[in-house]
Protein backbone atom coordinates (compact mmCIF):
# COMPACT_ATOMS: atom_id res chain seq x y z
CA UNK A 1 0.00 0.00 0.00
CA UNK A 2 2.92 2.66 0.98
CA UNK A 3 4.42 1.92 -2.46
CA UNK A 4 1.47 2.39 -4.37
CA UNK A 5 0.99 5.97 -2.95
CA UNK A 6 4.71 6.60 -3.56
CA UNK A 7 4.31 5.62 -6.93
CA UNK A 8 1.27 8.11 -7.46
CA UNK A 9 2.48 10.93 -6.02
CA UNK A 10 5.68 10.31 -8.17
CA UNK A 11 3.19 10.31 -10.92
CA UNK A 12 1.39 12.87 -10.00
CA UNK A 13 4.58 15.39 -9.81
CA UNK A 14 5.15 14.05 -12.99
CA UNK A 15 2.40 14.57 -14.60
CA UNK A 16 2.25 18.64 -13.66
CA UNK A 17 5.77 19.00 -14.58
CA UNK A 18 4.90 17.68 -17.70
CA UNK A 19 2.11 19.94 -18.62
CA UNK A 20 3.78 22.80 -17.26
CA UNK A 21 6.65 22.35 -19.71
CA UNK A 22 3.76 21.76 -22.26
CA UNK A 23 2.59 25.49 -22.03
CA UNK A 24 6.14 26.99 -22.44
CA UNK A 25 6.39 28.77 -25.76
CA UNK A 26 9.80 27.27 -26.36
CA UNK A 27 8.19 23.35 -26.49
CA UNK A 28 5.80 23.78 -29.28
CA UNK A 29 8.26 21.69 -31.07
CA UNK A 30 8.12 18.99 -28.13
CA UNK A 31 4.18 19.30 -27.61
CA UNK A 32 3.14 15.73 -29.09
CA UNK A 33 5.72 14.38 -27.47
CA UNK A 34 4.92 16.22 -23.97
CA UNK A 35 0.90 15.39 -24.60
CA UNK A 36 1.88 11.62 -24.86
CA UNK A 37 4.00 12.01 -21.86
CA UNK A 38 1.13 13.56 -20.40
CA UNK A 39 -1.47 11.03 -21.43
CA UNK A 40 0.94 8.14 -20.22
CA UNK A 41 1.48 9.46 -16.74
CA UNK A 42 -2.41 9.93 -16.35
CA UNK A 43 -2.80 6.45 -17.47
CA UNK A 44 0.02 5.39 -14.86
CA UNK A 45 -2.23 7.50 -12.11
CA UNK A 46 -5.55 5.50 -12.76
CA UNK A 47 -4.02 2.23 -13.05
CA UNK A 48 -2.19 3.43 -9.38
CA UNK A 49 -5.56 4.35 -8.05
CA UNK A 50 -7.52 1.69 -9.26
CA UNK A 51 -4.83 -0.84 -7.75
CA UNK A 52 -5.04 0.44 -4.78
CA UNK A 53 -8.59 0.23 -4.57
CA UNK A 54 -8.29 -3.49 -6.15
CA UNK A 55 -5.98 -4.15 -3.04
CA UNK A 56 -8.19 -2.81 -0.20
CA UNK A 57 -10.82 -4.71 -1.73
CA UNK A 58 -9.08 -7.85 -1.86
CA UNK A 59 -7.60 -6.97 1.53
CA UNK A 60 -11.25 -6.74 2.57
CA UNK A 61 -12.20 -9.89 0.85
CA UNK A 62 -9.68 -11.81 2.50
CA UNK A 63 -10.31 -10.62 6.34
CA UNK A 64 -13.53 -11.57 5.68
CA UNK A 65 -12.79 -14.78 4.22
CA UNK A 66 -9.93 -14.96 6.96
CA UNK A 67 -12.22 -13.90 10.32
CA UNK A 68 -14.07 -17.38 11.62
CA UNK A 69 -17.39 -17.65 10.57
CA UNK A 70 -19.75 -16.96 14.12
CA UNK A 71 -20.74 -20.30 14.99
CA UNK A 72 -24.66 -20.58 15.65
CA UNK A 73 -25.56 -21.38 19.05
CA UNK A 74 -28.27 -24.06 19.44
CA UNK A 75 -29.45 -24.71 22.92
CA UNK A 76 -28.77 -28.38 24.04
CA UNK A 77 -32.11 -30.79 23.53
CA UNK A 78 -30.64 -32.50 26.67
CA UNK A 79 -32.73 -30.01 28.51
CA UNK A 80 -35.69 -30.56 26.62
CA UNK A 81 -35.73 -34.23 26.78
CA UNK A 82 -35.00 -34.26 30.70
CA UNK A 83 -38.35 -32.54 30.73
CA UNK A 84 -39.75 -34.80 27.94
CA UNK A 85 -39.19 -37.88 30.63
CA UNK A 86 -40.54 -35.59 33.38
CA UNK A 87 -43.54 -35.16 31.22
CA UNK A 88 -44.13 -38.84 30.74
CA UNK A 89 -43.26 -39.95 34.84
CA UNK A 90 -46.46 -36.94 35.08
CA UNK A 91 -48.36 -38.90 32.42
CA UNK A 92 -48.03 -42.15 33.65
CA UNK A 93 -47.32 -41.84 37.65
CA UNK A 94 -48.72 -38.21 38.34
CA UNK A 95 -45.06 -37.92 39.22
CA UNK A 96 -45.31 -33.93 39.58
CA UNK A 97 -48.53 -33.75 41.13
CA UNK A 98 -47.43 -36.10 43.64
CA UNK A 99 -44.21 -34.26 44.78
CA UNK A 100 -45.77 -30.57 44.35
CA UNK A 101 -48.49 -30.83 46.28
CA UNK A 102 -48.75 -30.21 50.23
CA UNK A 103 -49.02 -33.91 51.46
CA UNK A 104 -49.45 -32.57 54.84
CA UNK A 105 -52.96 -31.32 54.21
CA UNK A 106 -53.80 -35.28 53.69
CA UNK A 107 -53.76 -38.08 56.14
CA UNK A 108 -51.64 -41.10 55.53
CA UNK A 109 -54.20 -43.22 54.10
CA UNK A 110 -54.76 -40.67 51.41
CA UNK A 111 -51.16 -40.11 50.97
CA UNK A 112 -50.42 -44.21 51.02
CA UNK A 113 -53.15 -44.25 48.32
CA UNK A 114 -51.88 -41.64 45.77
CA UNK A 115 -48.21 -43.17 46.46
CA UNK A 116 -49.22 -46.43 45.23
CA UNK A 117 -50.69 -45.08 41.69
CA UNK A 118 -47.43 -42.78 41.51
CA UNK A 119 -45.18 -46.07 42.20
CA UNK A 120 -47.11 -48.01 40.01
CA UNK A 121 -46.74 -45.32 37.17
CA UNK A 122 -43.33 -44.20 37.78
CA UNK A 123 -42.00 -47.79 37.48
CA UNK A 124 -43.48 -48.52 33.96
CA UNK A 125 -41.95 -45.43 32.45
CA UNK A 126 -38.63 -46.59 34.12
CA UNK A 127 -38.86 -49.75 33.02
CA UNK A 128 -40.22 -48.88 29.26
CA UNK A 129 -37.13 -46.17 28.64
CA UNK A 130 -34.31 -47.61 30.83
CA UNK A 131 -33.01 -51.33 31.51
CA UNK A 132 -32.04 -51.17 35.32
CA UNK A 133 -30.20 -53.64 37.66
CA UNK A 134 -28.61 -53.84 40.59
CA UNK A 135 -24.74 -52.90 41.17
CA UNK A 136 -24.14 -55.99 43.53
CA UNK A 137 -26.08 -58.83 43.19
CA UNK A 138 -25.83 -59.64 46.83
CA UNK A 139 -28.33 -59.14 49.91
CA UNK A 140 -28.05 -56.24 51.59
CA UNK A 141 -26.17 -56.57 54.79
CA UNK A 142 -23.81 -59.32 52.70
CA UNK A 143 -19.94 -58.56 53.16
CA UNK A 144 -18.17 -57.66 49.72
CA UNK A 145 -14.91 -57.28 48.88
CA UNK A 146 -14.15 -54.35 46.18
CA UNK A 147 -11.08 -54.74 43.82
CA UNK A 148 -8.35 -52.61 43.01
CA UNK A 149 -9.29 -50.48 40.02
CA UNK A 150 -13.13 -50.81 41.12
CA UNK A 151 -15.29 -48.25 39.06
CA UNK A 152 -15.70 -45.30 41.74
CA UNK A 153 -19.12 -43.55 39.78
CA UNK A 154 -20.86 -47.47 40.47
CA UNK A 155 -19.75 -47.62 44.85
CA UNK A 156 -19.50 -44.79 47.76
CA UNK A 157 -17.57 -46.09 50.42
CA UNK A 158 -18.88 -44.83 54.42
CA UNK A 159 -17.03 -45.22 57.50
CA UNK A 160 -13.63 -45.12 58.04
CA UNK A 161 -11.71 -45.53 54.57
CA UNK A 162 -7.38 -45.95 55.25
CA UNK A 163 -5.26 -46.81 52.49
CA UNK A 164 -6.10 -48.11 49.03
CA UNK A 165 -8.27 -50.89 47.53
CA UNK A 166 -8.80 -53.74 47.98
CA UNK A 167 -11.72 -52.83 50.35
CA UNK A 168 -13.97 -55.38 52.57
CA UNK A 169 -17.32 -54.10 54.23
CA UNK A 170 -20.65 -54.56 54.27
CA UNK A 171 -23.26 -53.77 51.82
CA UNK A 172 -25.85 -51.42 52.94
CA UNK A 173 -27.40 -50.48 49.38
CA UNK A 174 -26.76 -53.05 46.61
CA UNK A 175 -27.20 -49.52 44.10
CA UNK A 176 -28.72 -49.32 40.81
CA UNK A 177 -27.41 -48.47 37.39
CA UNK A 178 -28.41 -48.81 33.92
CA UNK A 179 -27.26 -49.87 30.59
CA UNK A 180 -29.83 -49.05 28.11
CA UNK A 181 -31.30 -46.09 27.79
CA UNK A 182 -34.25 -45.59 25.03
CA UNK A 183 -35.77 -41.39 25.45
CA UNK A 184 -37.36 -40.56 22.59
CA UNK A 185 -34.48 -37.13 20.99
CA UNK A 186 -36.52 -34.06 20.50
CA UNK A 187 -35.37 -31.87 18.08
CA UNK A 188 -36.32 -28.08 19.83
CA UNK A 189 -37.60 -25.52 17.72
CA UNK A 190 -37.73 -22.81 19.78
CA UNK A 191 -35.63 -21.24 22.95
CA UNK A 192 -38.71 -22.40 25.33
CA UNK A 193 -38.86 -25.70 27.07
CA UNK A 194 -42.49 -28.05 26.72
CA UNK A 195 -44.72 -27.81 29.43
CA UNK A 196 -44.50 -30.86 31.45
CA UNK A 197 -48.15 -31.43 31.61
CA UNK A 198 -50.87 -28.80 29.97
CA UNK A 199 -53.35 -27.45 31.83
CA UNK A 200 -56.68 -28.81 30.90
CA UNK A 201 -59.58 -27.01 30.53
CA UNK A 202 -63.52 -28.19 30.01
CA UNK A 203 -65.14 -25.93 27.76
CA UNK A 204 -68.57 -25.14 28.13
Amino acid sequence: MRVMRAVSIIAVMLLLAVNALALLPAANAFQPYLLSAALALGLVVLATILAGRGSKHTASATAEAVRPMPVPMHASNADAEIVSFLATLQAKGRLVDFLMDDINAHDDAQVGAAARVVHAGCKAALEEHFRIRPVREESEGSTVQLAAGYLVDEYRLLGKISGPAPFSGVLVHHGWKTDTVKLPRIVRSSDRLPAIAPAEVELK
